[in-house]
């Protein structure tokens, strides 16, 4: 579950291009009450606009002892209050139900199963107050960029990477030059609406990007925002 120190120690770098994301989470934090939770919250490049933007304390969970160390050091330079855990987030308990459980930057394929997703999914619904919300994206699988990238060396990344497919494991293998390797594990949209169900949170908006526009044959991002019902379903 835990990126490697050389994918760590490069992760601000790695991350550099994605910035769509940031005032698409602030949103739902601004707009959502109680407690504030990032899963896989790495050196807090959301987590720190999170708390800026609402002047609470974001609770961020990370396996990575690396990069919450980084995530420390870059919440002290900007004066904000993060409570850093580190903790695998299908193990994820809180003290108080959450207003918003949140995981960008499509950390959640880096959980391998169906089982895995489905206790860490179970977990966040327990986790959640009654109306409290989860959000989350992941990118659109596309056989046609699978096929032009699996195999070659990506030159053109912030931080350069080689690419493979694994189509029957639904992986995808991301290596450095000094072959250091993370995998991803993709899902299809029903198969994250599944999850929903077991885990008895019901479905908000499913965007196509961050700009909440609608998704479409040719968007390339789920965004997902779930709410856990008033109703309390037995999840509690």
């Amino acid at each position: 579950m835990s990126w490697p120190d050389q994918f760590a120690a490069r992760y601000d770098e790695w991350s550099a291009p994605m910035t769509q994301d940031v005032p698409f989470y602030v949103s739902l934090a601004v707009d959502t009450p109680g407690p504030l939770v990032e899963l896989a919250v790495g050196t807090g490049r959301v987590a720190i606009p999170v708390a800026l933007a609402t002047g609470r304390t974001v609770i961020g969970i990370d396996s990575s002892p690396t990069m919450l160390a980084q995530g420390r050091a870059a919440a002290r330079e900007a004066g904000v209050p993060l409570e850093l855990r580190e903790g695998d987030m299908r193990d994820l308990e809180l003290e108080e139900p959450a207003g918003l459980i949140y995981c960008p930057y499509r950390a959640l394929l880096h959980v391998p199963t169906w089982a895995d997703r489905r206790r860490l999914f179970e977990r966040v619904a327990r986790s959640l107050r009654p109306g409290g919300r989860f959000g989350w994206n992941v990118f659109v699988f596309d056989h046609q960029v699978a096929a032009r990238l699996d195999g070659r060396l990506n030159q053109d990344a912030p931080v350069p990477h080689w690419v493979s497919y694994d189509i029957p494991d639904n992986r995808i293998d991301l290596r450095l030059e000094d072959g250091s390797t993370s995998s991803l594990w993709w899902a299809t949209k029903n198969e994250w609406l599944g999850l929903l169900d077991v885990a008895g949170l019901e479905l908000e908006a499913l965007y196509g990007n961050f700009d909440r526009s609608p998704l479409t044959e040719e968007s390339r991002e789920y965004v997902f925002v779930a709410v856990r019902p008033q109703e309390d379903h037995g999840n509690a």
